[in-house]
């Protein structure tokens, strides 16, 4: 029987962990003006004003469940969106990642 209890312990508790993991792409809220905001390449902002850089991080492990690199992505693109917002940027470039879960961007008005 002692090797029922934590077993029980451990089914009840991967269902629990998974559904945190769904939901925590969703806890990101979105900016009023955040569909103003695109998303560029480095190239394409030289004669854009530079409205400063943001590095970022999320949740990228649940427990001993690590969230997918694409959750990961969107939560880290929406929160830079949601800050370019924020800073009065229209435009967001996709900096350095040196972790899964944390980027640099930076943030930068191209548009009238």
């Amino acid at each position: 029987m002692r090797i029922l209890q934590p077993m029980t312990a451990m089914i009840a508790l991967v269902p629990l962990l998974l559904g945190v993991n769904g939901c925590a792409s969703k806890m990101i809220g979105v900016h009023d003006g955040a569909e103003r905001v695109s998303m560029a390449d480095a190239n394409q902002v030289g004669n854009c004003q530079s409205k400063g850089k943001t590095t970022l991080s999320v949740l990228a492990k649940v427990g001993f469940i690590t969230r997918s690199a694409e959750d990961v992505e969107v939560n880290l693109t929406q929160m830079a969106i949601n800050d370019a917002v924020d800073a009065g940027a229209d435009t967001v470039v996709k900096g350095e990642s040196t972790a899964l879960g944390s980027r640099a961007y930076t943030l930068y008005k191209c548009r009238p």
